[in-house]
């Protein structure tokens, strides 16, 4: 079997940000969902989630919890809400990488024995379904860790109903961590995002978190019970572009035999997909007598990497798109004709997941101002207003293909107040505006810019003013509907007789027609 497709590389130098300057500050959003007062765990600040989101609502957990963040949850209503998405709004730095990790821990705040199952997204991209049956069975809490980069001035996380969910979903914490630009650089943050599986230090009986990991990234224990563990404090490693926590590498997982060693991990089965994997190693030589430890490692029988010296300094080897599905074995050979005991210090496997595409800027710019300008907005309209498109806006309809437009915008009987801001004529791709049977006020903006436009609603309002006489330029238009409001003046000649307009005017006290 030959090898698949794959980029592996492999690290022993220095990275010359690191030795030219120091790193800048981390800086992290730490939001604790819920929470009625900050807090301040392991010296990192958490602070509260009302500044971030519009929607749900904050309860508070009647089950003891070891971790303050797991106390207090945002819950958001299911109720006529399926399909709809709630989301995160965070201010960041424009093409930043970011971790970003979503924590869960149900503790029956809904009433139900079984915690409700449902999807997070990131901007425009599902990410994943959140299902933390299995780990509050065994009374732990949930967390899932992706790397994304920031496109924008501000990313959205999101909280959307599926058709699995059969209670209000929720979230406990929520975390926004700026990473080094070295960090997981092999792959297209412009077209991928990472999505972690499985993240390991090995030999280790307990997690590593922050200070030791300075972006706090999670390394589970593994094999601490069935292998041989062995200390490998004398090594200095710091020259992996991955930065990872020194203190992974103070154990590791080996054999006494100097025979192959076996495991299964990630320890679930995986589903289908392409895989960025990255394997640790450093080596003591003052533990190993009999010389450096050369190593050749395959994953599921194909060889991975052949030849790999481990040396004080660590060495890491990773793949960015390595296909996977159902369980892994991963093989640690001694090279040929050398007799040592292989081993690994620690290992991380993202699955590698194709971004959604975006609203274009305008629109969302466009839309971004109609909110502002109207009340009572429907509570979903934060993140991106057309993807994943499952969960667009309500009211929205978008275009297909790659540049994403707005082409419909319906609000009927939403119960809006407010005005229609100029920028509404941005929206160049609307085909139809439906806003009738509310309670809009001001002017009616210039829609001329809007040259697809077919249809425009505006009917039963408390609309002021005249009519534009732009509206009568609009080639394609055939329904205008403007009765019931409070319009003066007189109608435009170019709207009186407009071949194909369905023009409907009563119910405006001072409106009439223009003479002839």
């Amino acid at each position: 079997m030959s090898p698949p497709s794959l980029i592996i590389l492999i690290s022993v130098f220095s990275i010359l940000s690191l030795s030219t300057s120091q790193p800048p500050p981390l800086r992290r959003t730490l939001i604790d969902c819920g929470a009625t007062v900050p807090s301040t765990i392991n010296g990192l600040q958490w602070i509260l989630d009302t500044g971030y989101i519009t929607g749900g609502t904050a309860k508070n957990l009647t089950v003891p919890v070891l971790n303050h963040t797991l106390s207090t949850v945002r819950s958001f209503p299911l109720q006529n809400n399926l399909r709809r998405k709630f989301c995160y709004v965070v201010n960041v730095f424009r093409g930043a990488k970011y971790m970003i990790r979503s924590t869960y821990f149900y503790g029956g705040i809904n009433g139900n024995d079984s915690p409700p199952v449902f999807d997070q997204i990131v901007d425009g991209t599902l990410w994943s379904v959140v299902n933390t049956t299995e780990d509050y069975r065994d009374g732990m809490s949930s967390y899932y860790e992706g790397v994304f980069l920031a496109r924008g001035k501000t990313m959205s996380f999101c909280i959307a109903a599926n058709s699995y969910t059969e209670s209000d979903p929720f979230i406990s914490a929520l975390e926004f961590v700026i990473l080094e630009n070295s960090l997981y650089n092999s792959t297209d943050f412009k077209q991928a995002g990472l999505s972690l599986v499985a993240r390991h230090s090995f030999g280790h009986n307990e997690r590593i978190r922050y200070p030791d990991d300075q972006f706090d990234r999670v390394w589970e224990p593994f094999g601490a019970n069935d292998s041989t563990i062995s200390s490998s404090k004398n090594v200095s490693v710091s020259t992996i572009w991955n930065l990872p926590p020194t203190k992974i590498f103070e154990t590791e997982l080996t054999t006494s035999r100097s025979s192959p060693q076996e495991m299964n991990w990630p320890p679930v089965p995986l589903p289908n997909s392409t895989y960025y994997i990255a394997l640790y190693f450093a080596h003591d030589h003052n533990s190993s007598p009999g010389g450096s430890r050369i190593i050749d490692i395959s994953i599921n029988g194909v060889p991975y990497y052949k030849n790999m010296t481990v040396t004080p300094a660590g060495v890491v080897i990773f793949a960015n798109k390595w296909p996977l599905g159902g369980l892994t074995k991963v093989a640690l050979t001694p090279a040929t004709g050398l007799s040592i005991d292989p081993m690994i210090n620690g290992g991380e496997v993202f699955d590698v997941i194709a971004l959604g595409g975006r609203t274009l800027t305008r629109d969302v710019i466009a839309l971004e101002a109609l909110k502002s300008s109207f009340q009572n907005t429907p509570h979903d309209w934060n993140g991106d207003p057309c993807m994943p498109r499952q969960f667009s806006w309500t009211g929205i309809a978008c275009s297909e293909g790659p540049r994403i437009r707005v082409v419909t915008l319906n609000l009927t009987s939403m119960g809006l107040s407010g005005s229609l801001p100029l920028s509404i004529a941005r929206l160049t791709a609307l085909t139809g505006i439906w806003l009738g049977n509310n309670t809009l006020s001001g002017s009616i903006p210039d829609f001329s810019s809007l040259k697809m436009l077919e249809t425009l609603h505006l009917e039963d309002n408390q609309f002021t003013g005249e009519i534009p006489l732009s509206l009568g330029n609009i080639k394609d238009l055939r329904e205008l509907f403007l009765q019931n409001n409070n319009l003066s003046g007189q109608i435009p000649n170019n709207l009186i007789g407009k071949p194909g307009l369905n023009l409907r005017t009563s119910g405006n006290q001072f409106l009439s027609p223009s003479p002839s």
